[in-house]
């Protein structure tokens, strides 16, 4: 278990398509994700994606009782998805507040599909798949783009809409 170094935006690393994982089950990708979960709460992310700690693998974690940074969101079950990948079930799109642990203090209104449908493997190599909406969904779409190299502020449209969380006039 070990708190792991957060690459910052600027970084090559989080600008990188990660690779696909060939075994779920294997020990290194344990360790990895037991490594992601503590780094993420360390940091009191409700996810974070294996390139945030330059490594360019297709994992990501996420999930939360209560999130300090985002006290209005619903609980979203901790979950670890090798693989992942979604689709959106509904292409209505909802905007609201985010950040990362990549981009500290900064947050943006971002675009996000409402209603998708996940899918990746455990670590014991099984299928998780659901269906979900809100903030949950908004979570799930911000971490696999980071296993694409898009971070966040790619999404903005309009860039008065991103800034310092501690200076913008914007309810969050």
């Amino acid at each position: 278990m070990a708190v792991r170094t957060i690459l910052r935006y600027g970084h090559p690393d989080l600008l990188r398509v990660s690779k696909i994982v060939d075994d779920p089950c294997d020990q290194k990708i344990k360790q990895l994700v037991e490594d992601m979960v503590d780094t993420m709460k360390a940091h009191d992310g409700a996810g974070l994606a294996a390139p945030q700690i330059g490594i360019l693998k297709r994992v990501i974690v996420f999930g939360f009782e209560r999130n300090e940074r985002y006290p209005n969101a619903e609980p979203v079950p901790e979950t670890v998805l090798v693989n992942p990948e979604y689709e959106p079930l509904d292409l209505t799109q909802e905007e609201d507040w985010e950040g990362c642990l990549s981009i500290p203090g900064m947050r943006g209104l971002v675009p996000r599909f409402a209603h998708i449908r996940y899918r990746g493997h455990d670590l014991e190599g099984n299928v998780i798949s659901r269906e979900v909406t809100g903030f949950h969904a908004r979570v799930v779409q911000h971490e696999m783009d980071h296993l694409n190299g898009i971070l966040y502020p790619f999404r903005i449209r309009d860039m008065k809409r991103f800034g310092f969380a501690d200076s913008l006039p914007f309810e969050q």
